[in-house]
């Protein structure tokens, strides 16, 4: 089966900040870019770490939404946190957003994040068959 990549883009989600796609579909599954807690309309990125984690997950619920999947059919995250200290009020909101399917799942701690962020959120997800 030939591989047939297509770029997702929605407007209810920031638009990428550089040279790439809000996420790609192939070959029945979506993977989404990184996303921050940003505002699609305004682009401000809250200073507190719990409104960007919600933004966050909401921007990639959006995305996922677009590329028509949804959260329960996330196969895997990866959660980029510059405070590990933070973890477990991570942990608080995003149960709230995977409380029917828990997806594999990654936290790594890093330095530094695009525009000062405290986090960033990607995923893998299937599309609807």
């Amino acid at each position: 089966m030939p591989l047939d990549p297509k770029a997702v883009h929605t407007a209810a989600a920031p638009a990428a900040i550089g040279p790439y796609s809000q996420a790609v579909t192939c070959g029945g599954l979506v993977y989404l870019s990184g996303q921050l807690g940003s505002d699609p309309k305004t682009g401000v990125i809250p200073e507190d770490f719990a409104a960007q984690v919600r933004q966050a997950l909401t921007n990639l619920k959006a995305i996922v939404e677009a590329a028509g999947s949804n959260l329960d059919r996330v196969l895997s995250v990866d959660v980029f946190l510059i405070d590990m200290g933070n973890f477990g009020a991570f942990n608080e909101i995003y149960t709230s957003y995977f409380q029917n399917h828990l997806p594999a799942r990654a936290v790594i701690g890093v330095a530094a994040l695009p525009r000062e962020a405290q986090v960033e959120i990607r995923c893998v997800a299937a599309q609807a068959s």
